[in-house]
């Protein structure tokens, strides 16, 4: 197929539903520290980096650590957070996902990671998509949290596409507004009236077809 564009996915709740590690993870953490926290304080930490979420979690909580408790918190909830990682199979791939994938791979479309999880190398390996990707830009490699566009700027870069020809997948409204200010196009996966910023909204995968795909690699 001839075409000057690329796409570019976020990870959590779009390639697959991580979420509920960070939430079981994150309730574990709140829960050891004396506070409960709920499913909907979760959906807040979509697109959020680990240190700002735990930031959030203790306002909730209305509690303060220390730098170095604070650190150590941290990384107990990764510790748990990748128990669970580590059972994580091809089968946990969200559906329709895998078909869009290999047709990207049959027309040659590069595509790579936009993430803010510093286990995105992790995941992939363990859904076997790790080879698969052209690039994988994650939480180690950027230095600003979505929405600013850090993160997809560089894997257009790296994918060797202008940021305006590139097709962005998020769940997020902070990765949807991410994707807007580096001027590209966002496809929000999930409900419209949270990710209305977005271009197009599906609710999933499964939703795509591949025919709209195809126009928009090609218009």
């Amino acid at each position: 197929m001839e075409t000057n564009k690329g796409v570019i996915f976020d990870l959590d709740g779009v390639i697959v539903d991580t979420a509920k590690f960070h939430f079981l993870a994150w309730r574990k953490l709140a829960n050891d520290l004396g506070f409960d926290f709920t499913k909907a304080q979760n959906e807040q930490l979509k697109g959020v980096s680990r240190v700002e979420s735990l930031k959030k979690i203790l306002e909730w909580g209305e509690l303060e650590l220390s730098k170095t408790e604070f650190k150590r918190q941290m990384a107990l909830k990764n510790e748990n957070y990748l128990s669970y990682v580590a059972k994580m199979e091809e089968d946990e791939i969200l559906p329709g996902v895998q078909k869009l994938i290999d047709y990207l791979i049959e027309n040659n479309i590069p595509f790579a990671l936009g993430s803010a999880s510093k286990n995105a190398r992790v995941i992939l390996k363990k859904i076997n998509l790790l080879e698969k990707f052209d690039a994988i830009v994650d939480g180690n490699d950027v230095s600003k949290a979505k929405p600013d566009p850090e993160v997809f700027l560089i894997a257009a870069e790296k994918i060797n596409i202008k940021p305006e020809n590139s097709i962005v997948f998020e769940d997020s409204v902070a990765g949807v507004q991410a994707a807007n200010n580096a001027n590209m196009i966002s496809i929000g996966i999930g409900e419209q009236k949270t990710l209305g910023e977005a271009d197009y909204v599906f609710k999933d995968f499964t939703e795509i077809d591949i025919d709209f795909i195809k126009k928009l690699l090609t218009k």
